[in-house]
C-alpha cells in the first residue's frame, strides 16, 4: 500500500482535520485515511454519526495516542430540530414513532424552553449510540430489537439556540456549544418533550472540536497532514534544548526547573518540543510534582 506522492507523513505522526460528507461512517473515514495514507495507524478523537457532517479530527502514525488530549475538548453543531414527529433512532434515518400536534408552540416558547438546558443538565444516551451496556454498544443492541435501560449522565450546554426555519413551520435550526459525550439528537427530543411533545434532529454538522474547525478542515480525498508539533494548538509548548529532549525522549521524569516551569503553571499537559519545533512528548505534572512524559513520539 503506497502512500500519495505529495503526502510525507513526519517521523512523530500527524493530525488530520476532515470535513466528514455525508454518508459515511467514522470507521468508513479511518479507513480511507489508511489507504491514502500508506499506514494502518489512523484513529479518530470521537464518532460523528453517518448522516452527520463536518469536524472530525483524526491521528495518523504516532500521532493517534494525541488523541487523548483531542477526544475530551468540547463541540460546536448547527443542526435543525423538527417538532411534532419522534423517530426510533432521534434523527431523520429512523422509522416515525410518534406524532404530535404542536402547531400550537410559539417561537418565544422554544426559545424559553432551549435556555432551560444550558448549564449542566443530565441526559440520557440514545439507544443508537457507541456507548456499551454489557459489553454490547447501544447502537448493536437497537439493531436487534433490544432496548435497555440508560443511566443519565452529566454534561454541560453552554449555547443552545434556536431560530425558526422560513417556509418550514415547526422546524427550527439550531446552534449548540456542549461539553464532549453530549447527545444533540438527545438535546433535540429533549425540547420536544419539554414543550409538551416530542421532536428529532435532521441534518446535524459539527463546526468544532475545540480549536479545530470546520473552516480549516480538508476533503477526505485531499487530507492536509499537519505534523504533531502543530497539531495540537491548544496545549501550550515548552521549548527545550537537545539535551533535555533527549532525556524527555526516554521517559525521565524531571524536575520542573529543568523544563523552565514553575509550580505556578499548573498541572499541564504541555507540548516538549526540540529546538527544531519537532514534538517530543506530551508531559503532564506527577504526584510528586516533578514533570512526567504521558505520551512520548520522538527519541524513546
Amino acid at each position: 500500500m503506497a502512500t500519495s506522492p505529495d503526502i510525507r507523513l513526519p517521523d512523530e505522526g500527524a493530525i488530520v482535520v476532515v470535513d466528514k460528507p455525508a454518508g459515511m461512517t467514522s470507521h468508513d473515514v479511518v479507513a480511507r485515511l489508511r489507504k491514502s495514507l500508506g499506514t494502518r495507524k489512523v484513529g479518530h478523537s470521537g464518532t460523528l454519526d453517518p448522516d452527520a457532517t463536518g469536524v472530525l479530527v483524526l491521528g495518523v502514525g504516532r500521532a493517534t495516542r494525541l488523541l487523548t488530549f483531542i477526544t475530551g475538548l468540547p463541540k460546536s453543531y448547527v443542526g435543525e430540530i423538527v417538532l411534532g414527529v419522534e423517530t426510533d433512532t432521534l434523527d431523520a434515518a429512523g422509522t416515525i414513532t410518534a406524532t404530535h400536534d404542536m402547531s400550537h408552540v410559539t417561537e418565544d416558547a422554544v426559545r424559553a424552553a432551549a435556555a432551560g438546558f444550558v448549564g449542566d443538565i443530565e441526559q440520557v444516551p440514545p439507544m443508537v449510540s457507541a456507548i456499551k451496556v454489557g459489553g454490547k454498544r447501544l447502537h448493536q443492541l437497537a439493531r436487534e430489537g433490544v432496548e435497555v435501560e440508560r443511566e443519565a449522565r452529566p454534561v454541560t450546554v453552554t449555547l443552545f439556540d434556536v431560530a425558526p426555519v422560513e417556509g418550514e413551520p415547526g422546524v427550527y435550526r439550531a446552534e449548540v456549544d456542549c461539553s464532549s459525550g453530549t447527545y444533540i439528537r438527545s438535546l433535540a427530543l429533549d425540547l420536544g418533550r419539554a414543550l409538551g411533545g416530542g421532536a428529532h434532529l435532521r441534518s446535524l454538522r459539527r463546526t468544532a472540536v475545540g480549536p479545530y474547525v470546520v473552516a480549516d478542515a480538508s476533503s477526505i480525498d485531499q487530507p492536509i497532514v499537519i505534523p504533531a508539533g502543530a497539531g495540537l494548538p491548544h496545549v501550550p509548548v515548552v521549548a527545550v534544548s537537545d539535551a533535555v529532549a533527549t532525556e524527555v525522549g526516554h521517559g525521565k521524569v524531571l524536575a520542573p526547573d529543568v523544563l523552565g516551569l514553575g509550580v505556578d503553571d499548573g498541572d499541564g499537559p504541555w507540548q516538549i518540543h526540540d529546538p527544531a519545533g519537532r514534538l517530543v512528548a506530551v508531559s503532564r505534572r506527577h504526584r510528586d510534582g516533578r514533570i512526567k512524559p504521558a505520551v512520548v513520539l520522538r527519541g524513546a
